[in-house]
């Protein structure tokens, strides 16, 4: 029998159409005239376009089907017709096309707001177009659709197992707000998780499922959880959790009864990711498989073409079946790149149809960055990104000199506000007051909120931003800058890349972004160039899961020797490895000594299986099987930190004390506190750039750290804590690092402040509030488990997690006030408060209605995640 079956027109059609040299050509005659405006080069002649067959090739284009191909056919059919339209605005029959392009890719979003008036000429089209409309309706969004690719996924988020991978403009994450709040509508009563990378991102996903829920969070008893120590967990709720991977597996560790009926992980590429974080995916999924085998398990992806690689990290593969994966290729935004090499002196395009460069311009002069900027990016929104924050700042501070005050009052008003909290001198004061910003991660959670806000809004034009971009911040730019293929001192990945550029341009407010690859002046190696070449042309290759391609097989050995030889402690493989690396390995470790012991197949095991034997794998749990030496689901410490933990305290260590809240604990017995935590948990192996640096006993930053400690807890502001340690600089004459290898006596220049300014905050923000803060926690339910009768009474751990001593801040905090806002409600607590310390209420009119517009933001929130907190003027 004969395997040919009939091809369609249309298959035969839309499988050759990108080898049409016409199309090819009238695709390259836009991208030209359309990059003669962009850059406003006037002397270039602009190339001849039949519009009119242009406009035919995007009409079809938007009609492609029966192909892989039909998905980026749609794209580029909705690029075609909206460059013509950004053209030539007032041309009836551009605008007319646009409207029947966008009606045929099911782009209802760019309809609305480009051609709302449209309607097809064809009744048939015409009763297809309302019939689509219907059909993609978002469910309880009025006036909102799907786009026919978000249909597909949204339509199995239900399902037991699924794994999806999309363009990063395609809006993820909004699919999984919308089926919550179906689900919620609809009467569930579940619990929901949302796996995000990092915790900066909690507040935007927060925010946005309060916008979206609102009052159906009081009127259904559901509560937003975005760490372990909410409020919301002491009383019986249904749940949604925003939370990193770490914190999730915190959570199920508290509490072995919670049960999660959906978890949503997203940015799940992260699981293929070299560094630590990507081990607490593996151990939370096992540990929800192992607990509940009908938890529904969703992976969301950014662009790789393989999205079942993250379904091989689940045990229970029964699950599975070919409706468990999706890999779209539509993006409701497309991008235009360029390469602007201020090497060479000129500036190509990139042709994505033939895969090659146009050369559009060649340089009179030398230009600089900033001056690039401002061609392009003038009344725009420009994001640029940089590979570190030292240029992040830099940049941005050499930008914001070609740009003048811009006068406006909630500028001025913020940047004395960052003054305020900060610094006098900090640099992005200044900047802010010219429509400049840089977004960094230890940038305190209030400006960075704010940033973000007013760069919506149109006040602040320009962002220079690091990786944090990459971690899924979205931001609605018109223009992205890209200074460097590295992050830090690696270097790009095809998907991160592709992550980072998607960044551009979103379907909320257009249809497509510029992408500026900038080739700096210090950046002459060839091989610069040809990286950049290459990470345009290439596709996303399939992943691998990290544990696969991060880890060698000589580590692999290394891991399964140590534990053999009944040992945790496991150093680096070489000298050449590096901390993310070594963490990895370590971690990795942990989960498998756990697993062999518990009898898990877990991913992890069958990774190490090649390596593993019956007799080998006996040998590693009679090691390891003892009580005292058995491992904990905690894969942040292991067993012989906390055996040192056990000792320490059973020796009568304790915290120090704080006898006087004004005045704080003891300095000296605070370092004397840290000292002896260094020995017990190790940090000269495990946190050795940090906690642990130094030679022999002489622990080089705790004295510093416990100076920063002491502060934080004891509740002082950012700006008090940052002026003592350039205090301290002062006094001492310390030297400040400027540069990789070069060092400065403290001179008082506002450039050395500006230097230990970013020292205090990367400090709080890395060292305090997440090394110190996960250490103090297992110190302190060590010491709980010791002393069942006697708990205690004053934890550092709770101190250090919000900054103050205070019952009144903690509480509010728990409640999800950031800890900014609570020292204002606290200083103002006869304006606000009303209650007990142990059981506050706050005016709810009162707050809503306050001159703090950080106060104000967490009100909006809050009252409707935490609706019992408030009561309004009179209530008692």
């Amino acid at each position: 029998m004969s395997n040919f079956r009939d091809v369609t027109f249309g298959e035969h059609l839309f499988s050759r159409i990108d080898e049409n040299l016409y199309l090819q050509k009238i695709y390259h005659s836009i991208l030209v005239n359309y990059s003669k405006r962009l850059f406003q080069l006037d002397e270039i002649e602009e190339m001849p376009i039949n519009i009119g067959h242009a406009l035919t090739f995007a009409d079809v284009l938007s009609k492609s089907c029966g192909t892989n191909l039909s998905d980026i056919h749609k794209t580029r059919a909705q690029e075609i017709v909206a460059l013509l339209y950004d053209m030539y605005p007032h041309d009836e029959q551009i605008k007319y096309y646009l409207g029947s392009v966008l009606a045929n890719t099911g782009h209802f979003l760019g309809m609305r707001r480009l051609t709302p008036e449209y309607a097809s000429a064809s009744f048939l089209d015409e009763i297809l177009m309302h019939f689509n409309m219907n059909y993609l309706s978002v469910p309880s969004e009025d006036d909102s659709h799907f786009f026919p690719a978000q249909k597909e996924i949204y339509d199995r988020l239900s399902k037991s197992c699924f794994s999806y991978s999309a363009p990063t403009s395609m809006g993820k994450s909004f699919m999984m707000r919308v089926f919550i709040k179906q689900q919620i509508m609809n009467g569930a009563k579940k619990n929901f998780a949302l796996l995000i990378p990092t915790k900066a991102l909690i507040n935007e996903v927060t925010s946005e499922l309060i916008e979206s829920l609102t009052t159906l969070l009081k009127e259904t008893d559901y509560r937003i959880v975005t760490s372990s120590g909410s409020m919301a967990l002491e009383t019986k709720h249904n749940y949604i959790f925003v939370l990193t991977p770490e914190r999730m597996l915190y959570i199920l560790i508290d509490d072995p009864k919670i049960k999660i009926d959906y978890l949503f992980v997203d940015e799940a590429h992260k699981i293929s990711s070299g560094d630590k974080r990507s081990a607490f995916y593996y151990k939370v999924i096992n540990q929800l498989e192992e607990r509940h085998s009908d938890t529904h398990i969703v992976f969301a992806s950014p662009n790789i073409p393989n999205p079942n690689v993250y379904l091989d990290t689940l045990t229970n593969e029964k699950r599975l079946d070919d409706n468990s994966i999706v890999a779209c290729r539509y993006a409701p935004v497309s991008q235009l790149k360029y390469i602007v090499d201020l090497w060479e002196r000129n500036i190509r395009i990139f042709d994505s149809y033939t895969k090659k460069f146009i050369l559009l311009h060649q340089m009179k002069r030398q230009y600089s960055l900033s001056e690039i900027i401002a061609r392009i990016g003038d009344k725009r929104h420009n994001i640029v990104y940089c590979k570190s924050k030292n240029d992040a700042i830099q940049f941005a501070r050499d930008y914001a000199k070609t740009q003048a005050i811009m006068g406006d009052k909630k500028l001025q008003a913020f940047a004395e506000a960052i003054r305020t909290d900060v610094h006098r001198e900090y640099y992005l004061a200044e900047l802010v007051e010219r429509g400049v910003a840089y977004h960094i991660g230890y940038l305190p959670a209030n400006i960075r909120m704010q940033l973000e806000d007013y760069y919506r809004d149109g006040l602040i034009k320009t962002m220079f931003c690091t990786s944090t971009l990459l971690e899924g911040v979205n931001l609605p730019a018109e223009n992205l800058f890209i200074t460097s293929y590295k992050k830090g001192l690696s270097t790009f990945s095809e998907v991160d890349f592709k992550n980072l550029v998607g960044r551009v341009g979103r379907a909320k407010y257009n249809l497509y972004g510029n992408v500026f690859i900038v080739r700096l002046q210090k950046q002459e190696r060839e091989e610069d160039l040809q990286k950049y070449e290459c990470l345009l042309k290439d596709e996303v290759p399939p992943q691998k899961l990290s544990i696969e391609i991060e880890l060698n097989s000589n580590q692999k050995r290394l891991i399964i020797d140590t534990l053999i030889s009944g040992n945790i402690e496991i150093h680096k493989s070489n000298k050449q490895q590096s901390e993310d690396n070594y963490e990895l390995m370590r971690k990795t470790m942990l989960i498998l000594v756990g697993d062999i012991v518990h009898n898990r197949n877990s991913r992890i095991r069958r990774e190490f299986a090649p390596y593993l034997t019956n007799e080998i794998e006996r040998q590693i749990r009679e090691q390891f099987s003892a009580d005292e030496r058995k491992p904990s689901d905690d894969i942040n410490v292991s067993f012989d930190q906390m055996q040192g933990v056990a000792k320490l305290i059973s020796e009568g260590v304790s915290y120090p004390k704080i006898l006087d809240t004004k005045r704080g604990a003891d300095y000296s017995e605070t370092l004397e506190f840290l000292n002896k935590l260094a020995v017990a948990f190790k940090w000269r192996i495990y946190e050795s750039r940090t906690l642990g640096a130094g030679e022999g006993q002489n622990y080089t930053k705790l004295t510093w750290y416990a100076v920063l400690l002491l502060q934080w807890i004891q509740g002082h502001g950012l700006s008090n804590i940052i002026n003592q340690s350039i205090k301290d600089y002062d006094d001492k004459k310390r030297k400040v690092r400027v540069d990789f290898k070069e060092w400065e006596i403290f001179d008082g220049s506002q450039k050395h402040k500006n230097i230990i300014i970013a020292d205090t905050l990367e400090a709080i923000e890395d060292v305090i509030l997440f090394r110190l803060s996960n250490y103090f926690l297992k110190f302190s339910e060590e010491y709980n488990r010791q002393h069942p009768d006697e708990p205690l009474k004053h934890d550092w751990f709770e101190f250090v997690e919000y900054g103050t001593t205070n019952p009144l801040r903690i509480i509010l905090q728990r409640s999800g006030f950031k800890r900014e806002s609570t020292e204002y409600i606290r200083r103002n607590a006869d304006k606000y408060v009303r209650g007990t310390p142990d059981n506050p209420k706050l005016l709810k009119k009162a707050l809503l209605d306050c001159p703090n517009e950080l106060v104000k933001r967490d009100t909006e929130e809050i009252q409707y995640n935490v609706p019992e907190l408030f009561i309004e003027e009179g209530e008692d």
